[in-house]
C-alpha cells in the first residue's frame, strides 16, 4: 500500500486568505513514499545521472580541466548544497512541487514557478535525445559480434583520415596531417550523420527516431502511476552505475598515457579563471547536476512525511553526486590521455569538446577490455539507466507542477496528462534526431536550462524563500520537521552567499557573453537569436507575472507586496 498523508502548512500564512487555501490544499491526498529510503534513492537517482557522466566531463574538458574544478567546488559549497537542502525542505514542508511553492510564499513571484516549469519542459525535451543516442549504442553493441562497429576502420561510414593503433605508421598522417579514430567517426558519421551546420538539418535518422520513441515509452512505463510508487526501481537505477564506473576506472587508469590525461584533469590553468566560461559552466553544472531550480527536488520532497529527516538525505545525496562526477571525470580523462598518447597529440587537442564527448571516450576504453561487446552493452545499459532515472524524475516534476497548479481539473486525469506530456515531448524532439539535430541539441543545452536562465530562476526562488518568506522563519519550519535548526552556515549561504554568487556570475555572463559553439562550429546570428529567445521564454515569466500581479491586485504597491 502507498502511504498517504495530509499536508500541514504550519507557519505559512502570509495573508488573510492563505490559511483557507492551505487548509483546502492540505486536505488533498497526494500520496507518499512507502519506504523512507525510497526518497533518498530517488534524490540520488535524480541528481546522479547523465549530468555527472555525460555533462561534467565535457564541460571540464572544454574549460581547461583543473580550472573548472575550482569554480565547480566554489559553486558546490556556497550554492549547490545549501540550495539542494533548501528545495527539498520547502517541498516537504509545503507538500507541493516547484510550480506552486514560491507562489504560496510570495504570490507576486508566482512567475518563478511558471519559469521553472518552462525550463523543465525544455530540459525534458532535449534530455531524452541523449537517451536515444545511448540506446543506439546499446543496440549497436550486438550488431557486429564478436566485435564492435566502432572498433575498426574500413566501414562504409569511415573516411581516409581514420586511424587505429596497429595500422601501418606510413598511413598515420594523410595529406591533411590529421587523423580521426574509428570511435570518433562512428559518432559523427554513423550515429549522427553529421551535416555541416544547423542550416542543413538533412533527413531524419530513422534508427535514432526509433530509439527516441523507445526511450519515451520506457519513461512513461515508470512514471505512469506516479514516481512515489517507483521506489524499488529507483534503488536499482541508483546503485547499478557505480559498479560499471569502478570497472571502467580500474581499466582506464591502467592504459598507457592515462597519467597525462589525469594530470590535465587536476591541474588548474589559472588564466582560465579570468574568463566567464569556467565560472558560468561550473555554477550551472552544479545546479544542473543537483537538479536545483528545476522543481524536481520540491516534487520529490513533497511526498515525504512531514517529520522526515531531509537534512541527512540532502547531505548524503550531494556528497554522492560530487564523488560520482569526480569519478566519471577520472575515467574520461584517463581515456583522453590514452588517445592523446596513441595519436601523439596534447590532451586538449585530441577530440573536439562537446556533448558527444562521452560517446568518444567510453567506447574507446571498452575496446581495451576482454569481452569488449559485453562491457559495451553493460556500459551503455548503465547510461540508459542513468538517463531514464533522471528523465522520469524531471518529467514527474513537470507533471506534478501542472497537477498541483490545477488540482481539480488535472489530478483525476493524471495518467492522461502524463501520456500527453510524453507524446508531445517525443514529437517535439524529432528535429534533434535529424542529421543536423545535434546542433539544435547543443543550442538547447546552452540556452534553455542552463546559463543565465537557470541562474535567473534560482536567484528569485532563493530570494523568495530566504528574503521574503524569511530565512529565520524557514529555519523554524525545518525545526518543526526534523527537530533541530540548521546552523549559521546555512543561514549565511541562503541569505548572502548563494544570491551574491548567482548575481555575480549572471552579470559576468551578460558582460562577457560568449556565444554557443559545437566544437569549432560557430552558429549563425539567427540561431543565436533563437537561443536567446529560448532563454527569455522562461526568464520573462518572473517580471511579467509580477507586473500582472501589481496591476490586477487592488491596493497600493506596498500593500500588495
Amino acid at each position: 500500500m502507498v502511504e498517504t498523508r495530509t499536508v500541514e502548512y504550519k507557519g505559512v500564512i502570509l495573508d488573510g486568505g492563505a490559511e483557507e487555501e492551505a487548509t483546502d490544499r492540505g486536505a488533498e491526498d497526494r500520496g507518499g513514499w512507502t519506504n523512507r529510503l525510497d526518497f533518498l534513492f530517488s534524490c540520488i537517482g535524480l541528481s546522479v545521472g547523465l549530468g555527472n557522466v555525460w555533462r561534467f566531463p565535457y564541460l571540464c574538458y572544454k574549460n581547461g580541466g583543473g580550472a573548472f574544478l575550482v569554480t565547480y567546488g566554489v559553486a558546490m559549497i556556497l550554492c549547490g548544497i545549501p540550495l539542494f537542502f533548501q528545495e527539498v525542505a520547502i517541498g516537504q514542508y509545503l507538500g507541493s512541487g516547484g510550480c506552486t511553492l514560491v507562489g504560496q510564499l510570495c504570490p507576486m513571484l508566482q512567475g518563478v514557478g511558471y519559469a521553472t516549469m518552462t525550463m523543465v519542459f525544455f530540459l525534458d525535451l532535449y534530455y531524452c535525445i541523449i537517451i536515444a543516442w545511448t540506446l543506439f549504442y546499446l543496440i549497436s553493441s550486438f550488431t557486429s559480434l564478436p566485435g564492435l562497429p566502432w572498433g575498426s576502420c574500413g566501414n562504409w561510414w569511415n573516411t581516409d583520415s581514420c586511424y587505429t593503433a596497429g595500422m601501418d605508421v606510413s598511413l598515420r598522417f594523410n595529406v591533411t596531417n590529421h587523423t580521426t579514430t574509428p570511435v570518433e567517426e562512428y559518432w559523427d558519421h554513423r550515429v549522427l550523420g553529421l551535416t555541416s551546420g544547423i542550416e542543413d538539418l538533412g533527413g531524419v535518422q530513422w534508427e535514432l527516431f526509433g530509439c527516441l520513441i523507445l526511450g519515451w515509452f520506457l519513461i512513461y512505463l515508470i512514471i505512469c502511476r506516479g514516481i512515489h510508487q517507483s521506489g524499488k526501481v529507483i534503488w536499482f537505477t541508483a546503485l547499478f552505475p557505480y559498479f560499471v564506473l569502478v570497472v571502467l576506472l580500474v581499466r582506464g587508469v591502467a592504459l598507457e598515457g592515462a597519467g597525462q590525461g589525469l594530470l590535465y584533469y587536476v591541474t588548474p590553468r589559472w588564466s582560465e579563471l579570468l574568463s566567464p566560461g569556467p565560472w558560468i559552466d561550473g555554477a550551472t553544472q552544479i545546479f544542473f547536476a543537483y537538479s536545483v531550480g528545476t522543481g524536481a527536488l520540491p516534487a520529490l520532497g513533497s511526498y515525504n512525511s512531514f517529520h522526515h529527516n531531509c537534512y541527512r538525505d540532502a547531505l548524503i545525496t550531494c556528497v554522492i553526486n560530487t564523488v560520482t562526477s569526480l569519478l566519471a571525470g577520472c575515467v574520461t580523462f584517463s581515456i583522453l590521455g590514452h588517445i592523446a598518447s596513441e595519436q601523439g597529440m596534447g590532451v586538449d587537442e585530441v577530440v573536439k569538446s562537446g556533448p558527444g564527448l562521452v560517446f568518444l571516450t567510453y567506447p574507446e576504453v571498452v575496446l581495451k577490455l576482454p569481452g569488449a561487446p559485453f562491457w559495451a552493452a553493460v556500459f551503455f545499459f548503465m547510461l540508459v539507466i542513468l538517463g531514464i532515472d533522471s528523465e522520469f524524475c524531471l518529467v514527474e516534476s513537470f507533471v506534478t507542477g501542472m497537477v498541483d497548479n490545477w488540482p481539480e481539473t488535472l489530478r483525476p486525469h493524471r495518467s492522461k496528462v502524463t501520456i500527453g506530456v510524453c507524446l508531445l515531448l517525443c514529437l517535439l524532439g524529432i528535429p534533434m534526431v535529424t542529421n543536423g539535430g545535434v546542433y539544435i541539441f547543443q543550442l538547447m543545452d546552452y540556452y534553455s536550462a542552463s546559463g543565465m536562465c537557470l541562474l535567473w530562476v534560482c536567484f528569485f526562488q532563493t530570494a523568495a524563500i530566504s528574503w521574503i518568506f524569511g530565512a529565520e522563519k524557514f529555519t523554524d519550519c525545518i525545526h518543526q520537521m526534523v527537530g533541530f535548526k540548521p546552523g549559521p552556515f546555512w543561514h549565511f549561504c541562503w541569505v548572502y552567499c548563494a544570491p551574491a554568487v548567482m548575481i555575480a556570475i549572471f552579470v559576468f555572463y551578460v558582460v562577457e557573453y560568449v556565444p554557443a559553439k559545437y566544437g569549432t562550429y560557430e552558429y549563425p546570428d539567427w540561431a543565436e537569436g533563437v537561443g536567446i529567445i529560448v532563454s527569455l521564454a522562461s526568464m520573462l515569466w518572473i517580471p511579467g507575472y509580477a507586473a500582472y500581479y501589481l496591476i490586477v491586485t487592488p491596493g497600493s504597491i506596498k500593500e500588495v507586496t
